[in-house]
């Protein structure tokens, strides 16, 4: 537990190597260090593992604190560095963290090595999701039955991650933890700056470092290749990408970490 500007953050750490690779969640995974656990299992003995969980996440404080992607990038920045974890990182990023990615590539250069994406998003991926002023509160209304215990009386499969990688301990405490904090303020203020977040992104110029990109077949706006698309426009003037294809959901490390980790033990090698 790490304090960040009067409040706590969760910085996990695991394995030991000459390479940092920090794993970097969705927006609203419940507990990003439970929820990579199947990955980092199969990358720690080779590599120092790092899982920030980021303000209204897993263990971390619940703060109503601004979510533009300057300030969720400051908060980890921080965490890291009351950590005595330093870079440069190799950032791992899925889904919406992907622009956070992006983003730390193109304003620290020199503490990026390379980015790995776990089915990342670009920004022009927000070009084609809802937005608007009914997002926040959607995500609060969400939050509001989950304070008054509807969450009780789902089952357990709700709230835990897809595939048999946790302890009957875990899986208690993942559950106990989305019954605390699903949707909560600072996941629902991160939902509502996506579109803010993704032109700021786009805004700046690329970072044209080595990425290694895993894609799903995750269907965005019913089009599953519109995913794929958003990734190909971003990365067809860059120099130094990889793509691999895997045909499974989005949270592709609970189906294929094995396949995962070789593919970026290979990469980085």
């Amino acid at each position: 537990m790490v304090e960040v500007d009067g409040h706590y953050m969760h910085v996990y750490s695991v394995g030991k190597g000459e390479k940092t690779l920090v794993l970097m969640s969705a927006s609203g995974t419940i507990c990003p260090s439970l929820d990579f656990k199947n990955l980092y299992s199969v990358l720690s003995d080779e590599y120092r593992i790092i899982v920030v969980e980021k303000f209204g996440y897993g263990y971390s404080d619940i703060v109503d604190r601004p979510r533009d992607v300057e300030s969720i990038l400051s908060d980890t920045r921080l965490a890291l560095k009351g950590a005595c974890i330093t870079g440069p990182y190799i950032l791992c990023p899925h889904s919406y963290s992907g622009l956070e990615a992006l983003y730390w590539a193109q304003t620290y250069p020199d503490e990026v090595e390379a980015i790995v994406g776990l089915d990342m998003a670009f920004p022009e991926s927000y070009d084609y999701t809802k937005g608007g002023i009914l997002v926040k509160p959607y995500y609060l209304a969400q939050n509001m039955l989950i304070k008054l215990g509807i969450g009780r009386f789902l089952s357990d499969d709700t709230f835990i991650p897809e595939g048999d990688f946790l302890t009957k301990e875990e899986e208690k405490q993942y559950v106990a933890l989305g019954n605390r904090l699903y949707n909560n303020i600072d996941v629902a203020k991160e939902a509502e700056e996506a579109k803010a977040n993704a032109k700021i992104v786009s805004s700046s110029e690329k970072a044209n470092i080595p990425m290694l990109l895993f894609l799903s077949e995750k269907k965005l706006a019913g089009n599953q290749e519109l995913w794929k698309k958003t990734a190909y426009d971003y990365i067809n003037d860059l120099d130094s990408v990889t793509v691999i294809q895997l045909a499974c959901d989005h949270y592709i490390f609970h189906y294929e970490p094995e396949r995962i980790a070789e593919e970026i033990k290979t990469f980085i090698r």
